[in-house]
């Protein structure tokens, strides 16, 4: 049988209440999934945690998808004025989702904020908006006036890391989605790439048997061999 996968998904807006009660999900990580070879499941947020341990336990793997940013006290710092779509159940919701796939041997790909949910549910720690406390580094918020799939910049893959060996190559064209960044990395966590500018771009856990965060949206360029293969990698970790 095909590996089930469920992927978190985000809440947003309704424009009918305008209360954010919409759950969501791009159909790009959905497709991704499913081309690679597995069963693809969205995952709510908003369900009791003795719920969410029957549906994590029905799970081969997951993908922790994009989304608006963590709570920064969640991670010992005080709340600044340039963050965007807190949402606190989702940060609970998926951090223990997080520790549980890390404790479980379960396979998971992080991206984007997926990433830091991993770094923080690890203990790390965030930049809370790039421009803010790294000036001189390059534009990475390609989320507004530019298509999903805009090439942004390089990414640096670290030699014998995990990442490396699924991507194939030493450096990989990204896009680039997010205003926040890694800063202290999370505890047994690894860092696995940059971009040009210094900026944390991956992350992995070298123990676990597929516990990997990218910092760009692999599944909206699954034109390029080397994203289609980070879902390939996944669906073949939890087919083991």
């Amino acid at each position: 049988m095909k590996p089930l996968i469920g992927i978190t998904a985000g809440r947003y807006i309704n424009p009918s209440t305008k209360k954010r009660d919409l759950l969501g999900l791009a159909e790009t990580y959905v497709q991704a999934v499913l081309n690679q070879g597995g069963l693809p499941i969205i995952l709510p947020m908003g369900i009791p945690e003795n719920e969410l341990l029957g549906i994590f336990e029905r799970l081969d793997g997951m993908v922790l998808s994009g989304g608006g940013d963590i709570d920064p006290t969640l991670y010992g710092q005080t709340i600044g004025s340039k963050l965007m779509a807190m949402d606190r159940d989702r940060d609970k919701v998926e951090i223990k989702l997080t520790q549980m796939a890390v404790e479980d041997d379960k396979p998971f790909l992080a991206i984007c904020r997926g990433m830091q949910v991993l770094n923080v549910a690890m203990g790390g720690t965030m930049h809370q908006d790039i421009p803010t406390t790294l000036p001189d580094a390059d534009l990475h918020s390609y989320f507004e006036g530019y298509p999903r799939d805009h090439i942004a910049h390089q990414v640096k893959i670290e030699e014998d890391s995990k990442l490396a060996q699924i991507l194939g190559s030493p450096i990989v064209a990204t896009n680039s989605l997010h205003h926040q960044a890694c800063l202290d990395i999370g505890d047994n966590l690894e860092i696995t790439a940059f971009a040009p500018d210094g900026v944390i771009e991956g992350i992995e856990l070298p123990d676990h048997p597929f516990a990997v965060g990218v910092q760009w949206h692999p599944e909206c360029i699954q034109e390029q061999p080397e994203m289609r293969q980070l879902f390939t990698a996944l669906v073949e970790a939890c087919n083991k």
